[in-house]
């Protein structure tokens, strides 16, 4: 099917001429002659691109229609490719406009070559902008999709990688088989173990969660197991352990890649068997426990030097979650951020770009605590990235335009990947518009 192109213009020779040229190119071309007509052929047909002058009026020379024209298009079709006409007297004024959101400009007389390479490659961008438009959107319904069939326990993210992630969580979820979370110290494990629980066919029962990594070999069996009073110094009761008070339920055993040897033999033999006695005494206690387990750990590592069982790894790790760093998934770093704020706060634009830069090695936890911290200081609440204080330098491309042209396809490349394929999003980390970022992504045939 071939791209319809609009010409605005009150000149008819000007109009043939065109008409004339992108025939020849295999391009459909319509005119009108004023801009309400050209507005009125907008509003009820379709146009892969519009070519409008900056002048109607003989005696008027200012280039105001041409604005007032230009605005109300952008107005009314945001994406709409737009190439401005003008004569030398309006090239300052059209440069201006570009800077606004239009695609180019040609002046009059234009070169017949350099404006069919431009309206072809104008119209191939605004195509791939429109299927990336469609992907987000589509990548956006997927996610109310999966909030309306799952409880995410109010999970905030915006990344692939953690949708991807979720979705798998939520599948497994309702299997009863153990489940292993791995990721850095702050990047949501407990999180992603809730949203285990809560999906799970045990979600009415008991969920326990136990830091194993922070007991002590002594306590461990106690903390688990349980004990029987005057089972050792101090213990005047009977203390019922996280296993049997998980039972019908889920039992998270956070870091576990630091429990002890000794330990990992006593885990070992309730996952076989379902059964232990407390500390102490002799009757032997039958459970029926789902386990979750989470660990920042080399577990395979430990296990080549000895300091993890293989087979305790097998039990746990039917399924692998693997969780990523927040510096890996930065699409999620603002909508986390917002969250934390609050609605009563407002970022700017230059606090977006240096929370998206900063490498956050405390994850979520230390971007929870920034924003608890700067909510303190803002007296206004706007956010700015002065209040941040993150020791962050920013590319040279996100502070200044003047070496926009200097981006390389690596540049570009990575932003996209930061940006998780929203090339708006992509193009305000380049300090590029939109049409500018897609004009380079042309420039080195990088398919988005």
């Amino acid at each position: 099917m071939k791209a319809r192109i609009l010409v605005i213009d009150d000149n008819p020779d000007i109009a043939h001429a065109l008409k004339v040229l992108f025939t020849i190119n295999q391009l459909d071309c319509d005119h009108c002659l004023t801009p309400e007509t050209g507005l009125s052929a907008l509003d009820n047909s379709h146009y892969d691109l519009v070519i409008q002058d900056m002048n109607f009026t003989q005696d008027t020379t200012s280039g105001e229609e041409g604005i007032t024209l230009f605005n109300e298009i952008r107005r009314r079709f945001a994406d709409l490719p737009i190439i401005l006409m003008t004569a030398w007297t309006h090239l300052e004024t059209a440069v201006d406009l570009v800077k606004s959101g239009a695609s180019d400009y040609i002046s009059k007389p234009w070169d017949d070559d350099k404006l069919i390479i431009t309206v072809n490659n104008l119209i191939e961008l605004s195509e791939l902008q429109q299927a990336h438009r469609k992907s987000a959107l589509k990548h956006n319904r997927q996610q109310r999709e999966l909030a309306q069939q799952y409880d995410l326990c109010g999970i905030r993210y915006q990344s692939d990688a953690m949708f991807n992630l979720l979705q798998i969580t939520t599948q497994v979820a309702h299997a009863d088989v153990s489940v292993l979370i791995t990721g850095p110290n702050g990047a949501g494990k407990e999180k992603v173990a809730e949203i285990v629980q809560a999906n799970s066919s045990c979600r009415q029962g008991p969920f326990i969660k136990v830091n194993v990594g922070a007991l002590s070999p002594e306590l461990m069996a106690a903390e688990l197991f349980g004990a029987e009073a005057g089972s050792y110094t101090g213990i005047t009761k009977r203390r019922i352990g996280r296993f049997e008070l998980a039972n019908n339920g889920t039992l998270f055993l956070d870091e576990i890649g630091n429990l002890s040897l000794d330990g990992q033999a006593k885990l070992l033999r309730v996952l076989e068997t379902g059964e232990f006695e407390r500390i102490g005494g002799s009757e032997t206690i039958k459970v029926n426990v789902r386990i979750i387990s989470a660990t920042n750990a080399d577990i395979k590592g430990a296990i080549a030097k000895g300091d993890f069982r293989e087979d305790l790894y097998y039990r746990l790790n039917v399924i692998e979650l693997p969780l990523l760093a927040l510096n890996q998934r930065k699409a999620d770093i603002l909508p986390l951020a917002e969250h934390f704020l609050g609605e009563a706060f407002q970022l700017t634009e230059q606090a977006c770009l240096t929370l998206k830069h900063y490498a956050w090695p405390g994850n979520i936890r230390e971007l929870k605590n920034v924003m608890q911290r700067v909510s303190l200081l803002a007296r206004d609440k706007v956010i700015d990235e002065k209040i941040l204080a993150l020791n962050v330098q920013l590319p040279e491309s996100t502070t200044s335009s003047a070496n926009t042209e200097e981006l390389t396809a690596e540049d570009i490349q990575h932003a996209i990947s930061d940006a998780s394929g929203v090339i708006s999003e992509a193009a305000k980390l380049l300090g590029l518009s939109r049409s500018a970022l897609y004009r380079r992504m042309k420039k080195f045939e990088i398919v988005g």
